[in-house]
């Protein structure tokens, strides 16, 4: 894991609020997936910066055992038109944790790689962590996908 700075940004997409707890995500953040891409909404974001796909942890309760959001969406330069049904936010700079995960998506790689993030002794802010699944991860069978953790 490297540390990074990561600066302001503005994401719009859809989102979805759940939980840890007795397998909820494991429901719903796959349910915000498949609504993202069968309903089209990448094509849907206006002033989109690129493709680029950030799924995006925030609005934390607690820690990672309480609710939280997921946010699937892209950057984009502007929020002046977030289209009804979709959610815009802003997200300031701050200091995180990247760990690339490698490998197959549909085997369960990035969840993985959350696995061992949530048994390290990290020092997380519970503030903001995303994944980006960018050119690198056009390929399922073998992709990687930047997660990034906020810390102290």
């Amino acid at each position: 894991m490297s540390k990074q700075t990561v600066l302001k940004f503005s994401i719009i997409g859809i989102a979805v609020r759940t939980t840890n707890e007795n397998g909820q995500s494991a429901q719903d953040i796959p349910a915000l997936w498949n609504k993202f891409m069968s309903e089209g909404i990448l094509q849907q974001i206006p002033n989109k910066v690129d493709n680029t796909l950030y799924c995006i942890y925030t609005d934390y309760e607690k820690d990672h055992t309480k609710p939280y959001t997921t946010l699937l969406g892209c950057k984009v330069t502007i929020l002046d038109q977030v289209p009804a049904g979709m959610i815009g936010k802003v997200f300031e700079t701050d200091h995180y944790l990247k760990h690339t995960a490698k490998g197959n998506i549909l085997k369960g790689m990035v969840f993985e790689a959350w696995n061992q993030i949530w048994s390290s002794d990290l020092k997380r802010t519970f503030k903001v962590d995303f994944e980006v699944y960018g050119t690198k991860a056009q390929n399922p069978e073998d992709a990687e996908v930047d997660i990034f953790i906020s810390t102290q």
